[in-house]
Formats: C-alpha cells, structure tokens, sequence
C-alpha cells in the first residue's frame, strides 16, 4: 500500500506536542495508504498542497462521479479545495483535466436539481465563480 512519504521519499519528523490538529492530520495522511484515502482526506491534503501529484487523480476520479463531492464542511468542499490549486498542479494531468472541465461545464449549466425529490445539487455562488474562473 503506497502513501505520500514513500512516493516522494521524504520522512517528515512526529509532530511535536504544540503543532495544530491540522499539522497533525496532515501528517498523518502522509502515511496512510492512498486506497484508503476519503473525500475528507483529499480535501485536507489539497487545500494544504502536499501530496499534489499523487492526490490530485484521485481528486479528479471523485469528482467526475459527483462535482459536489462533500468532504466535512459543505457541498463542493473537495471542488473548492482542487479549483485553488495552481495551473502547475495540473502540467501532466491536461487530458483530466479536460474531463473535468467538461463535467464542471455541465454542472455550472444544468438545472439545480438532479433529479426530482433530491437536494438541490447547484454549486453556491462563491463555488460556481471558482468553477468558471478554471474553465
């Protein structure tokens, strides 16, 4: 089972008794095998950017299922998070990248609800000018 540490062969040291939660957790993942990675697990990472290369596909294979993938805040936190990275992030993932796109595309014009019953599945408005900005 892969994990950031061995893919980027970089031990970071135990945190020490004053790092946050967040510095914490972020270490932590970095030793957690990435099949066992969650939406929430992505979001932290990704708003952090550590572990970009190898998460970011991850991020995208979840996203193209469900755009508003939730991780623990809102709708949409894991699409927040991955629309911030920079243009960089995304040098070898430009076919993912395209699909991703396309799937945002869609999302940004459909109608706010899925399917009749259903939660509302429209981006807020802060999100939805986050998605038009990467497209």
């Amino acid at each position: 089972m892969t994990t950031i540490e061995e893919l980027e062969r970089d031990v970071w040291p135990d945190p020490g008794p004053d790092d946050t939660f967040l510095v914490r957790r972020c270490l932590e993942l970095r030793r957690k095998p990435l099949a066992e990675f969650t939406v929430e697990d992505l979001r932290i990472m990704l708003g952090q950017q550590i572990g970009v290369p190898a998460l970011l596909p991850l991020a995208v294979r979840v996203l193209l299922r469900d755009p508003l993938a939730e991780g623990d805040y809102y709708p949409g936190d894991l699409l927040s998070n991955v629309l911030r990275l920079p243009d960089s992030a995304w040098s070898t993932l430009r076919p993912e990248r395209q699909q991703l796109a396309s799937v945002l595309a869609e999302l940004v014009a459909g109608p706010p609800f899925s399917e009749p019953g259903l939660r509302p599945r429209d981006p807020d408005r802060l999100l939805r000018d986050a998605i038009l900005r990467f497209l």
